[in-house]
């Protein structure tokens, strides 16, 4: 929308006209008759005679259209003035924020242009500092839009007075503000003073009412000199910057470099691949070998998700599984490896068993658990041969949402394991809020159990808890056969790692179980094993 400069309509304009007329008619009939009531008096004077009642009359009519005629002009002048003043405050919105009394995004743009031409005429260069207030939302959720509003005009005041008093400053959006400002391109100390007293000040507790309410922002800062030419360019590398300084922990400021934004690509370059590779199967499981510690047979095997992809080859999940989480293709690619590894084990020895790792994404979706009933009906595979592995991290955002669905799934005869155990903050509360059927400890202190007392330590507490509960006990992350000796001295049951080789593919592990006898053509297999999914190692 286009805000014109206010103007006073046409019939304002005719009616000025007319009061204008009419006055300065008045004016001149004033002057005609004026005079001569004037002379007619003057005559009159001495001789007893009567002024002309016509020419009195006139000129008293001629008084009052005088009168009126001001009248009505001051009137005009006043509805005038304030038709010029709404027109000023209507430009003053266009161009500012209501809430802070910063520019807005536009207008920012704008005059950071004129700053940009400016500053390179004179040889130096722009600093720009994309601001956002970290969790903002919060404050919204907890105390309401009208506090958050307060909060805003606080963090305003705040931004104005660690800003230098030259710098534009604007808010580009709900909490997210912006300050440009010259600066010498050989030194740019001056730059990062002014970031880290913004990082400083907003990090103070702001007081409202009654109400405290302790904030951090990020800060992304790009110059003119060095990463780009235009304002556009600047907001841009600058959101990238701000983005980093979030995706380091927040409360901090990020200068851009153009690692960034090849980091930027390469994520949307996996995002739009992804989209491609999980309908087309390219994501795989990949099977890792469990043992028995005490006599070294093979028992299971967890599955790892790969990303076979068509050039760049092997890609491990680390580097997509996050990517899948944020841009919500997690549950269809667990489905996916979910699906293939069923159909992969369906015609192993019957005495097998499934365990999938799910992300703590999926536990927010209610249907989980008849998506994976559904994914079972379909291969053909027994649900009495599926674990579910659940890490201590996914039961924090909504433990009630996570027992129901585990309640569904224990209903249909899926066993359920604890995942990376030791690493959450309430591990017994959780063995005594879900039904686990067994416990795994985490690779970081498995893998550390040689060198690190506490390691030790735990290790030993959470095989000792175990076996007070009834709970089988899996040990991940084995690499060497010292690590393998200390676990099987203190009672560890089973292990895993790559001290007992490397995932296999489809292919590769069948040929393994044929060689074992474990496929389902071969009854005699001595025991029973275990296969755990994951999605992410």
């Amino acid at each position: 929308m286009t805000i014109t400069p206010a103007t006073a309509p046409p019939a304002k304009l005719d009616s000025e006209f007319l009061t204008g007329a009419v006055t300065g008619a008045a004016l001149l009939l004033f002057v005609g008759t004026g005079g001569m009531v004037l002379w007619q008096v003057m005559q009159t004077i001495g001789s007893g005679t009567m002024v002309d009642r016509t020419l009195l009359v006139a000129m008293l009519l001629n008084i009052a259209l005088i009168l009126i005629g001001w009248f009505r002009y001051r009137a005009m002048t006043l509805a005038l003035t304030a038709l010029n003043d709404a027109g000023e405050q209507a430009r003053h919105l266009a161009r500012h924020d209501s809430l802070s009394g910063f520019l807005n995004r536009r207008s920012f743009a704008e005059d950071a242009a004129v700053l940009l031409a400016a500053t390179q005429r004179r040889g130096k260069a722009i600093a720009l500092l994309t601001i956002d207030i970290d969790h903002f939302k919060i404050v919204n959720d907890m105390h309401g839009h009208a506090i958050g509003d307060m909060l805003l005009q606080l963090i305003a005041d705040t931004i104005k007075r660690a800003a230098p008093s030259s710098a534009l400053v604007a808010r580009l959006g709900a909490d997210e503000f912006a300050c440009a400002f010259a600066f010498d391109a050989a030194h740019s100390a001056p730059v990062d003073v002014v970031a880290e007293r913004l990082i400083s000040e907003l990090s103070l507790p702001f007081r409202t009412g009654d109400i405290e309410i302790h904030t951090s922002a990020s800060i992304g800062i790009a110059r003119s000199d060095i990463d780009c030419a235009s304002i556009d360019a600047l907001l841009r590398t600058a959101d990238i910057a701000l983005h980093a300084a979030k995706s380091a922990g927040r409360n901090r400021y990020a200068w851009f470099d153009r690692a960034m934004e090849r980091s930027i690509q390469a994520r949307a370059e996996l995002e739009s691949g992804l989209r491609v590779a999980i309908p087309q199967h390219q994501i795989a499981p990949y099977f890792e070998q469990q043992v028995d510690l005490s006599s070294g047979r093979i028992t299971g095997f967890e599955v790892l998700a790969r990303w076979e992809h068509p050039t760049r080859g092997l890609i491990m999940p680390d580097t997509f599984i996050p990517v899948a989480e944020e841009t919500g293709m997690i549950g269809e690619l667990s489905l996916s490896v979910m699906r293939q590894a069923f159909t992969a084990a369906r015609d192993w020895d019957p005495r097998l068993t499934l365990s999938v790792n799910v992300s703590p994404i999926q536990l927010r979706d209610a249907w989980l658990a008849q998506k994976i009933i559904k994914t079972l009906v379909e291969t053909g595979f027994p649900a009495s041969r599926l674990e579910i592995e659940i890490t201590e991290s996914a039961l924090f955002d909504n433990l009630p949402l996570a027992q129901s669905i585990i309640g569904s799934l224990k209903n249909q005869g899926i066993a359920l394991a604890l995942d990376d155990f030791g690493t959450g903050y309430s591990s017994l509360a959780h063995l005594r809020a879900l039904p686990f059927d067994r416990i795994k400890i985490d690779r970081s202190f498995v893998t550390s159990i040689l060198d690190n007392p506490e390691s030790a330590a735990i290790v030993n507490t959470i095989v000792r808890l175990g076996d007070s509960l009834n709970l089988p006990i899996t040990a991940e992350g084995i690499e060497d056969s010292g690590v393998e000796a200390r676990l099987r001295g203190i009672g560890c049951a089973k292990g895993q790692g790559y001290l007992y080789g490397r995932p296999l593919g489809v292919a590769q592990v069948r040929r393994l179980l044929a060689e074992k006898r474990l496929l389902a053509q071969h009854p005699e297999a001595a025991r029973p094993a275990s296969t755990v999914v994951r999605l992410a190692r």
